[in-house]
C-alpha cells in the first residue's frame, strides 16, 4: 500500500513537470532527476503504471489531442453504441448500476442503513470509499490533509446511518475497481442521494466509455436540456462517487481539461492513464 502511494506521488510530480515543460521536451533523465529517483527506476514505475513512456503519455493530455477526442463525442448515445453498448441499460449491465435513494430515505438521511468505510491506496493515490449492502454510496480521492473531512462529509450526508470503519469489506470493492484485468460477472452497484436532474447527469456520465471525452454542452444536449450547461457543470462537480461515475471525462469545449473536484493534476493522470490503456493495449 505504502509503495503504491509512493509511486503515484512520484508519477504525479513527473506529470506536472512534463506538462509545465512540454515545449522543451524534457528527457527521461530530466524527469527522473526532478522526482529524485534514478532514470532506470523512474522508467520502470512509470511504464508499469501507464503502460507507455512519459513522452507518449504527454500526447494524450495535450490540447490538440483533447480537441480531437471531443469532436468524436458530439452524440453520447452514438458513442455508447460505437463502444458496443446499444442502450443506456446495457451500459449498466456492462459494469455499473446506479440507484437513487427514495424521497423518504433522503429525508431521513440514511436511517437504518449500515455503512462501512475504509481508506485505501489506488493507482491514483489514496481513496476514501463507503459502502452499504445496496452499493457504494461515497468514493473520493484524498490527500493527507482531508482524510478526516471525508468522514465528516459522509456523516453529514448520511446523518442517521450506522457508520463504522471496515477495511476488510471496502478492500474487496477497491480490488474489483482497480485490479488490472479484473473481470467479474457482478455489477458494481451505486447508491446515491441526488435530485432528478443530478441523477440524469450522472447517468449520462456513465455512458462515456474509457478513453473517450465529452463536454458539458454535450452532456446537456444528451439529457434533453441543451441550455442547462451551467447546471450540468454544477451536477458534474457534485458527483459523489469518483472514478466510477467518470466526471473526469468531461472537459471544456476548447479542449481545456478544466477543474476537477479531486485535483486538476489527478484529472490529467486519469485521462492520460485511461487513454494509454485504451489505445495501447
Amino acid at each position: 500500500m505504502e509503495q503504491q502511494t509512493y509511486h503515484y506521488d512520484k508519477i504525479a510530480k513527473a506529470i506536472e513537470f512534463i506538462v509545465a515543460n512540454a515545449r522543451e521536451q524534457p528527457s527521461l533523465f530530466d524527469v527522473a532527476e526532478e522526482v529524485s529517483i534514478s532514470q532506470f527506476h523512474f522508467q520502470r514505475i512509470f511504464s508499469e503504471w501507464a503502460g507507455v513512456s512519459p513522452k507518449k503519455f504527454l500526447q494524450y493530455i495535450t490540447a490538440g489531442y483533447l480537441k480531437e477526442k471531443i469532436r468524436e463525442t458530439a452524440n453520447l448515445s452514438e458513442l455508447a453504441e460505437s463502444a458496443g453498448l446499444s442502450s443506456q441499460s446495457r451500459v449498466y449491465d456492462h459494469f455499473i448500476s446506479i440507484e437513487a435513494v427514495t424521497p423518504q430515505e433522503f429525508r431521513t438521511s440514511g436511517k437504518g442503513l449500515d455503512i462501512s468505510y475504509g481508506i485505501h491506496e489506488t493507482p491514483f493515490g489514496t481513496c476514501f470509499i463507503a459502502v452499504t449492502e445496496r452499493g457504494i454510496c461515497a468514493m473520493a480521492f484524498t490527500d493527507a490533509d482531508d482524510k478526516e473531512d471525508q468522514l465528516i462529509r459522509l456523516a453529514k450526508k448520511w446523518h442517521y446511518a450506522n457508520i463504522r470503519a471496515d477495511q476488510q469489506i471496502t478492500a474487496e470493492y477497491i480490488h474489483r475497481i482497480f485490479q488490472a484485468g479484473q473481470k467479474s460477472p457482478d455489477k458494481l452497484p451505486l447508491l446515491v442521494q441526488g435530485t432528478n436532474f443530478q441523477l440524469k447527469v450522472w447517468e449520462a456520465l456513465l455512458t462515456i466509455p474509457q478513453g473517450a471525452l465529452t463536454t458539458y454542452q454535450h452532456i446537456a444536449k444528451s439529457i434533453g436540456n441543451p441550455n442547462a450547461v451551467r447546471a450540468v457543470g454544477t451536477a458534474v462537480g457534485d458527483n459523489p462517487i469518483a472514478y466510477l461515475i467518470p466526471c473526469h471525462r468531461v472537459i471544456r469545449k476548447e479542449g481545456v481539461l478544466g477543474e476537477y473536484r479531486w485535483g486538476s493534476l489527478r484529472k490529467k493522470a486519469l485521462i492520460g492513464w485511461e487513454a494509454a490503456r485504451h489505445f495501447e493495449e
